[in-house]
């Protein structure tokens, strides 16, 4: 067995896969006539994040079983092109989780201590005491926006402060919440009761600029805000603005918009306190990281056990040929009802008809999750009903192989929040088109691609006709638009019916005016955009 160490590692990695006598481990210092040579007879390839592993790469690596990430993103590995050669590509989500709650609650008492004025003074030969009043976390409220790994991690050490924990994650159960003495709110509450609030979510379309001027006025006077997460998820001059007028008292940054910042409003604060980008920069995070791959790619080599894997590891090409489309449709049914629940989710239910229920849908269920889950931490189609069990989130699934009439393959997803429940169903047509066909019990053939609008409204004259002008006068076009009616469902009454609008959206901003549009017509009841992509 040959293994490719393609950049440094530690030496606690090295060590890993050195304890196997028969295996052959090439480090990043012994290739001397390039990667694509060394990987010709390899079985085994590690990388970290500066090695591009792409298609014509891996044309070098016949042999090659499995690509090893040391760390979370794999934008620098091609996993379609692995996943058609039968490579399992495998990363080390949480590795870091320690490493970034500690600074995390670091920043905090170094917020409420005045640390970096205090450490100032002192090295510019000063004696401020009485300047440097400062005050206690216990008792204080901290607010965690996302409760994945690292926001946990949080929680379980603010505990030990005596801190009063708030958590808003609608994708946690409220089990998970309360075994770490974590109370769930909604996002405004959250916002209102914090007197610290940490950000611990990935980036996506829902949390991108969720810290804004909106959102930092309707918190409590005061308020000090961490971030160790996405840069993304501030808008800095609003917060910049909240700094200078007192409504935030300080704030904690580690991650930034643009990295290393360019002329930020935050360099001359001195209530401010910035880092970069050193959260999961410690030698046991590192270590851990590469020690966990290292072991990863071991037991998958040997035991053919898969961790963390994050693509297709376990079928054939002609199995994954087969069942590719009902994977990408599954993702786009469980992200088009992702957010027709309110509360937080609390079990999932497939249950497929038809041919796809006589196949392999283990991946088919994980997509769905992965939908499902988008907008949490990374999710993808191997580890997202891990993700959803350490979530505390139920999965449940119905096969129905023999049917009679209608399409020949469906997949029909249900979620159950603690105030409801939604449901969809959606198959493939001609191979490769994903298509909606029921939602909330009510028929509405509608595709499943591409930027959709879903409005729920009362069944009477003029809606579609006011949906289509409003459309129009914000300058988007209508690709597809789809109807259906309640006759009776638990979702919708008698009365209301449903639109599904497939849209060409000519700018994020003209797409949100519209649907703020939609909502003040009287007749609708409820408008949401989806993004599903291609």
């Amino acid at each position: 067995m040959k293994i490719v160490l393609a950049e440094k590692v530690s030496p606690a990695t090295l060590a890993v896969l050195k304890e196997e006598p028969t295996w052959q481990v090439v480090t990043h210092d012994q290739i001397k006539n390039g990667l694509a040579a060394e990987l010709a007879d390899a079985d085994g390839l590690v990388v970290r994040s500066a090695v591009q592993v792409d298609a014509k790469l891996l044309e070098s690596a016949p042999k090659l079983r499995v690509i090893g990430r040391a760390g979370v993103g794999v934008d620098n590995i091609d996993a379609d092109a692995a996943t058609h050669r039968g490579i399992v590509v495998m990363n080390t989500p949480g590795a870091n989780a320690v490493a970034v709650a500690e600074l995390a609650l670091c920043q905090m008492l170094a917020l409420a201590r005045q640390l970096p004025k205090a450490n100032n003074t002192m090295h510019a030969g000063k004696w401020e005491k009485k300047s440097l009043q400062g005050v206690e976390l216990r008792g204080k409220t901290l607010g965690i926006l996302g409760l994945g790994r690292i926001g946990l991690e949080v929680a379980r050490r603010a505990a030990s402060f005596g801190m009063d924990i708030l958590g808003y994650d609608p994708f946690v159960s409220p089990a998970v919440a309360r075994e770490n003495n974590v109370t769930l709110v909604t996002i405004d509450d959250l916002f209102k009761k914090s007197d610290y609030l940490t950000l611990h979510v990935g980036l996506t379309p829902q949390t991108d600029g969720i810290i804004n001027a909106t959102s930092l006025a309707i918190m409590k006077k005061g308020v000090r805000i961490i971030n160790c997460a996405r840069g993304e998820l501030i808008v800095e001059s609003a917060l910049a603005e909240a700094l200078k007028s007192g409504q935030v008292a300080g704030a904690a940054l580690d991650v930034f918009t643009v990295e290393p910042p360019k002329d930020s409003p935050f360099a001359e604060m001195e209530n401010v306190l910035l880092t970069p980008h050193i959260a999961g920069s410690t030698n046991e995070a590192q270590e851990a990281i590469g020690i966990q791959l290292a072991q990863q790619v071991r037991d998958y080599l040997k035991l053919g056990v898969v961790q963390n894997a994050v693509n297709l590891p376990s079928l054939s090409h002609e199995e994954y040929v087969e069942l590719s489309p009902y994977i990408s449709m599954a993702g786009k049914l469980g992200r088009f009802l992702a957010q027709a629940t309110d509360g937080n989710l609390e079990s999932i239910r497939l249950s497929y008809t038809g041919r796809l229920a006589e196949g392999k849908t283990d991946l088919v269920r994980n997509a769905a999750i992965c939908g499902v889950l988008a907008d949490t931490e990374a999710v993808n189609n191997i580890n997202a009903a891990a993700i959803a069990e350490e979530r505390g989130i139920r999965i449940h699934e119905d096969k129905k192989p023999f049917v009679t009439g209608g399409a020949g393959s469906v997949l029909k997803l249900v979620l159950h929040s603690s105030t409801g429940e939604a449901t969809a169903s959606a198959t493939v047509l001609h191979g490769a088109s994903p298509r909606l066909l029921t939602y909330d019990g009510i028929d509405i053939e509608a595709p499943l691609t591409g930027t959709l609008v879903a409005i729920r409204n009362h069944d009477v004259p003029g809606v579609i006709g006011r949906i289509g002008t409003i459309l129009g006068e914000h300058s988007i076009n209508i690709a597809n638009f789809a109807l259906g009616r309640s006759v009776r469902s638990q979702r919708v009454p008698q009365g209301q019916a449903l639109a599904v609008v497939q849209i060409d959206v000519p700018s994020r901003e003209a797409a949100n005016n519209a649907v703020e549009a939609l909502r003040k017509v009287e007749a609708i009841a409820s408008v949401r955009i989806v993004e599903l992509g291609k």
